[in-house]
């Protein structure tokens, strides 16, 4: 099972999610990085393990504020090793074309909450770069009508997203997981928000996803080198 640092980018920064509520996300402080500088955060993550996919979410891109593609580019540039998932608030399948054209190595997650209709997954069907995220506020989908029953039109690589757990440690969301990879025939499933640490883990691998994004639990020791190397040895 593949775990995934996360690193949200708002003004410029790294910042610490909470709860899913972005206004209140302030500059990331954490013993990783000297800084929350991007360059330094990612560095951070990548002493305490050698991940080979990092996931970024374009806080400024995703609210219509500007965007963080710069910043990205130059990741890319720094972290060659690293192939980075990229939620860049992407509308239609126009923006999606263009942005897959820019950012050439990163890989583009079309956050369901930006999406305004189905016609996107629809127009990049087939496209090796391109991920699905399902997002969740509680009970509530984010996304047009439709998306979430229709999982032919999913791509390959599917995240569940409750945006509520993001930043707390709450536990994953695992009744809305199992219904996620219950319904999803062909795509991996990555499960997003709430990791408290290895337990987590492997409650995750047994409901049968492919893997998991995380960033309070790296940051705050609760996610450790030895813990991922565990995980490693036993796949």
């Amino acid at each position: 099972m593949h775990v995934i640092p996360v690193i949200d980018l708002k003004n410029g920064v790294v910042v610490r999610a909470r709860f899913g509520q972005r206004e209140a996300y302030a500059p990331i402080v954490t013993a990783l990085a000297p800084t929350s500088a991007p360059r330094d955060v990612v560095a951070g993550l990548l002493s305490v393990f050698p991940f080979p996919i990092v996931y970024a979410a374009d806080l400024d891109a995703i609210e219509a504020r500007g965007s963080h593609e710069e910043s990205l580019l130059e990741l890319c540039e720094a972290f060659p090793g690293v192939a980075f998932w990229v939620d860049a608030g992407v509308r239609d399948a126009e923006q999606a074309r263009s942005w897959l054209a820019r950012q050439r190595r990163a890989h583009l997650v079309l956050g369901s909450e930006n999406l305004g209709d189905l016609s996107v997954l629809k127009a990049l069907r087939g496209e090796d770069r391109v991920l699905l995220s399902l997002d969740f506020r509680g009970e509530i989908f984010l996304g047009p009508e439709g998306l979430y029953a229709a999982p032919e039109l999913w791509p390959k690589r599917v995240i569940a997203m409750t945006l509520s757990r993001v930043g707390a440690t709450s536990g994953p969301d695992m009744e809305r997981i199992r219904a996620v990879v219950g319904l999803a025939n062909h795509s991996a499933v990555f499960a997003a928000g709430g990791l408290r640490g290895p337990s987590d883990l492997a409650t995750l691998s047994e409901a049968g996803v492919s893997g998991v994004l995380v960033a309070s639990a790296l940051h705050d020791g609760a996610l450790t080198r030895d813990d991922l190397a565990a995980l490693v040895t036993s796949a």
